[in-house]
């Protein structure tokens, strides 16, 4: 109880300085973020409130987990779990060696390209990143590719999910800032596309600098016959694609409606090509449950925290403190930006976005900034995270699945440039907001 009763002595500088210390101490010990930031809540909510601020803890999460807009959530990991046990995807890949064709560099342009379809489908990085280690690395590796290209175009493409709607960071950071989720797919479809319009542009150059690098694939050109069958893989992927973003963007389903749109596209594919099964369903809906359990613990744990840090009036503190930086509106927002890099490179992307945009996101708007404009550069920044060490996980994804020869540490070599690609993509949405929000 002494305990308790020193914590208010401290006042909110030195509550806001422990109660960071503690996170920091208890997330080193190696407890999930999810119930280290539930237990400093109870510590904290005890030692400032008393007893009677726990159901003020309660009423709080309970409002994040019942949004209908959460549904969304297991819809699009479903959809990413039963393509990640079809061949949907490998047949899309195939299908892509009609656009890479003898180009150099083609491979790894085509694994970008179905990247991004494979983002528009579902949006889940992990599925992503295994898939395309588990289809491209092998194939680019084996065409004589350089590893450090190949790897980094495995590791980036695969994140572009993080960008590229149906996003999941969209809809955690719509549900965080009360914004329009529909607002921010339409936001961020175009930085998206430029970003992995970046990727491209990385390779090409990279390829008729230093031919060697990316081979052009020799052999026979593919008949006419052989084309339509390869176009056939992309038919099915497109079609789900289009029953997404456009019943959104036509103004037809919500994102919680489409999303069950796309999960129903995926079965009846995986139908088609007859690859439906009941383990195959069971599987995909075990794999949904751990992933969105995860998410939706740490969104108790990361809401809990922030409503009792809100209590205690931690957040005008903390807020007057980032803005009285300085003067100038871009210097608190590349602040800002910082910060998220940073933290980007130790917690997941969850918990940061529900632990900084209630602190953000009215500090932005109180400075004349678009809060969708915002969702789509913490997006955008959210994708370094995925590949900055040292707990980038998408190259933690990539060495499950990647030859026994690639380590660790040549998989984070190969993908600095891309982070600094990601770096300059946002530095181009903070110049020029208009391509988000055009």
């Amino acid at each position: 109880m002494e305990f308790f009763g020193l914590l208010q002595g401290l006042g909110i500088e030195g509550a806001t300085g422990l109660m960071f210390a503690m996170l920091l101490v208890l997330l080193v010990t190696g407890i999930p973020l999810a119930y280290v930031t539930l237990l400093v809540a109870l510590i904290f909510a005890l030692g400032w409130f008393g007893p009677m601020a726990v159901p003020l803890i309660t009423s709080r999460v309970y409002s994040f987990v019942s949004s209908f807009v959460f549904v969304s959530v297991p819809m699009f990991v479903l959809m990413a779990a039963i393509l990640d046990r079809s061949g949907i995807a490998r047949d899309l890949f195939d299908a892509m060696r009609l656009v890479g064709g003898r180009l150099r560099g083609g491979i790894a342009i085509q694994t970008i390209l179905v990247a991004v379809i494979l983002a528009a489908m579902s949006g889940i990085i992990g599925g992503e990143v295994v898939l395309l280690g588990l289809i491209a690395l092998p194939q680019m590796l084996r065409l004589g590719y350089d590893k450090h290209l190949a790897i980094g175009v495995v590791c980036a493409g695969g994140a572009l999910g993080t960008m590229v709607p149906p996003s999941i960071v969209l809809i955690i950071y719509g549900l965080t800032a009360n914004v329009s989720i529909g607002d921010l797919f339409t936001a961020a479809f175009i930085p998206g596309l430029m970003l992995a319009g970046f990727y491209v542009a990385y390779v090409l150059i990279r390829a008729y600098l230093n031919p060697a690098i990316a081979p052009v694939v020799e052999g026979p050109r593919a008949t006419t016959r052989e084309k339509l069958r390869l176009a056939k893989g992309l038919f099915l992927p497109i079609l789900v694609v289009i029953g997404v973003l456009g019943s959104i963007y036509g103004g037809i389903a919500s994102v919680t409606e489409a999303s069950a749109v796309g999960v129903l596209g995926v079965t009846l594919s995986t139908m088609i090509r007859g690859e439906f099964t009941i383990d195959l369903m069971k599987a995909a809906a075990l794999q949904t449950l751990q992933t969105v359990g995860m998410i939706v613990w740490i969104g108790i744990g990361a809401t809990a925290l922030v409503g009792v840090f809100n209590l205690m009036g931690g957040i005008k503190f903390v807020s007057a403190m980032i803005t009285g930086i300085s003067d100038e509106p871009v210097v608190v927002l590349l602040f800002m930006m910082a910060i998220l890099f940073i933290l980007g490179m130790f917690l997941d992307w969850v918990g940061i976005a529900l632990l900084t945009m209630p602190i953000f996101v009215p500090i932005i708007t109180s400075m004349g900034y678009d809060p969708v404009w915002f969702g789509v550069v913490f997006c955008m920044n959210m994708q370094m995270s995925f590949l900055s060490p040292p707990f980038g996980p998408a190259a933690f994804y990539l060495k499950s699945v990647a030859p026994p020869d690639i380590s660790l540490g040549t998989i984070f070599r190969s993908l600095l440039p891309f982070i600094g690609m990601q770096a300059l993509a946002v530095a181009v949405l903070i110049l020029f907001p208009a391509i988000a929000i055009y």
